[in-house]
């Protein structure tokens, strides 16, 4: 198996283009072009993870938190992440990390802790923006129905939970060929008028080369007409953190010992009760308090995530429940989505989930 179809099956399930500026989601040492043979999922990369796959034979480690964030100018041995990518170097063990990417497809980490703590009519906590492309073309009223077929297998047309959705206007379209073309109809040299239907669809982004391939393959024009605009629209199914509401209403001590059963947490941070009743839940596993003031604006009763600044406990007063339950704890079962995104696609590749935690936070 080529190092560059595992990052292909991580591409298709949780886009990389999808990951935040600051993040390096991606091969963080391999050649796309070599082979691994068996795989170790963990959350975090550390010197006792390349020692785990060295003792189990594995020549490739799938984490979720990258192994670099920084540029790195000499490999001494100072710091664990230059020890770490020497001794991967010395076994040939490549390295692949998803990581803020996966954070923002709506069935990645934040819909896997959504489950694990019981909420249902889940949707994204803050759809994000700028991620949608609207595609449009002009094509022979008789050959319209295949080049739309040919876009929506592509991956076009999505809008909710609909698909083929497409806006289709007929019109008259005049070109006139030169010396050195072949036109599909028409006469070199003279304006030809063909009648012809304007499809418009809509896709994301990250699908737009693979769409248009689509749509130039299917087309029987030699020079295919079309336009790609960038749209503003939120996009639902992308985006930080998530919402939804438990089967039944908990006291908030019955639901902050529920997190920390669920999430096998020692302890917990969290505001000062509302003396309110918890039904709808946010939740953005890792560092998520930057979603606080939407998880107050959907109205939910609690929102659990981790890393909570001092003063943001003063700021959900009275209005929301708001619990740190610890960043590994809340990201912990990350490792299972990996684990499932490589074995569905991949069936024939060997993958274990390492059997240690990589926390690195101690409780006394």
């Amino acid at each position: 198996m080529k190092l560059k179809e595992i990052i292909s099956a991580f591409e298709q399930y949780a886009p990389f283009l999808l990951q935040e500026d600051y993040d390096n989601s991606g091969i963080q040492f391999g050649d796309p072009e070599s082979e691994v043979t068996r795989g170790l999922v963990c959350i975090d990369i550390t010197e006792e993870i390349i020692q785990e796959a060295i003792e189990k034979k594995c020549d490739l480690v799938i984490s979720h938190h990258p192994l670099i964030f920084k540029g790195i100018k000499k490999l001494t041995g100072r710091h664990y992440t230059e020890r770490v990518l020497i001794e991967a170097i010395r076994n040939h063990i490549s390295m692949i990390s998803v990581h803020t990417n996966l954070d923002s497809v709506i069935d990645g980490v934040n819909l896997k802790l959504a489950h694990k703590i019981g909420l249902a009519g889940l949707n994204v906590l803050q759809s994000r923006k700028g991620l949608l492309r609207k595609l449009v073309t002009f094509c022979p009223t008789d050959h319209a129905e295949n080049v739309r077929a040919a876009i929506f297998k592509a991956g076009a047309g999505v809008i909710g939970e609909y698909d083929c959705c497409s806006f289709n206007l007929d019109g008259k379209g005049s070109f006139r060929a030169g010396d050195n073309t072949d036109p599909f109809v028409g006469e070199k040299g003279q304006i030809h008028y063909e009648p012809e239907v304007r499809i418009e669809t809509i896709l994301p982004a990250w699908l737009e080369d693979q769409v248009v391939r689509a749509m130039i393959d299917a087309h029987p024009y030699e020079e295919v007409a079309y336009d790609v605009y960038p749209l503003d629209n939120s996009f639902d199914r992308v985006g930080p953190g998530m919402v939804g509401n438990l089967s039944k209403p908990l006291s908030e001590m019955d639901f902050l010992n529920m997190i920390k059963e669920e999430l096998s947490v020692p302890f917990l941070r969290h505001s000062v009760f509302t003396g309110k009743e918890i039904k709808k839940v946010a939740v953005c596993g890792g560092s998520g308090s930057f979603l606080r003031d939407h998880a107050m604006a959907v109205g939910a009763d609690a929102f659990v995530t981790a890393d909570i600044k001092y003063h943001d406990f003063f700021d959900v007063k009275n209005k929301m429940l708001m619990v740190d339950a610890g960043h590994y704890e809340s990201e912990q079962f990350t490792k299972e989505i990996l684990y499932e995104i490589v074995s569905k696609k991949i069936t024939n590749f060997a993958l274990l989930i390492s059997d240690q935690s990589t926390n690195p936070v101690r409780y006394f």
